[in-house]
């Protein structure tokens, strides 16, 4: 075998290595519904940070965050979604007047895309370990506010969006 050969298969071996390292630590990610609108839009593509919550690390107020909920995809698989976390273990949420309250005091939520938060929600505390998320666009998400997402428990975060890369022109740190 030439030294060519030779040094093109290690090369080939070595940036595979690295791909498999990055991959184990980031994933692309595309935005497919409307619920985090105008934070993120459709086919905006970003970059997920899989181990951002990894051992005794916890999921932040305001963080985004991909997690695997019970809802379903047209090929009956678990569905991915994007929310934001809003309340964390322990805490107090209430919905009122289009405001959200946490622990008795009103939460400055600057990124809506309505100004407001539909629905209600009195009193509610916040189990050990799971977190109360919501999406920005709060009109059409489907978020804690409903049964059929609930609060998230820690292990069904897959990881925190850190970067939009795509559209160019929108490139932000999250």
């Amino acid at each position: 075998m030439s030294d060519f050969v030779k040094s093109l298969i290690k090369d080939i071996i070595v940036a595979a290595i690295l791909a498999a390292v990055v991959i184990s630590f980031v994933r692309p990610t595309i935005v497919k519904q409307t619920s985090m609108q105008d934070t993120l839009n459709p086919n905006d593509y970003i970059i997920m940070y899989r181990m951002a919550y990894s051992g005794d690390k916890e999921p932040k107020r305001g963080d985004i965050v991909i997690f695997k909920s019970e809802l379903q995809d047209e090929n009956g698989k678990n569905k991915l979604l994007i929310k934001r976390v809003i309340g964390l273990p322990g805490d107090k949420i209430t919905i009122n007047d289009g405001k959200v309250y946490i622990n008795d005091k009103e939460y400055d939520e600057s990124y809506l895309k309505d100004g407001y938060t539909t629905g209600s929600v009195n009193n509610f505390k916040v189990p050990k370990g799971e977190y109360f998320v919501m999406g920005d666009n709060r009109v059409v998400s489907i978020d804690s506010r409903y049964s059929e997402v609930g609060c998230v428990k820690k292990d069904a975060i897959k990881g925190r969006a850190v970067l939009r890369l795509f559209p160019f022109t929108k490139i932000k740190k999250l």
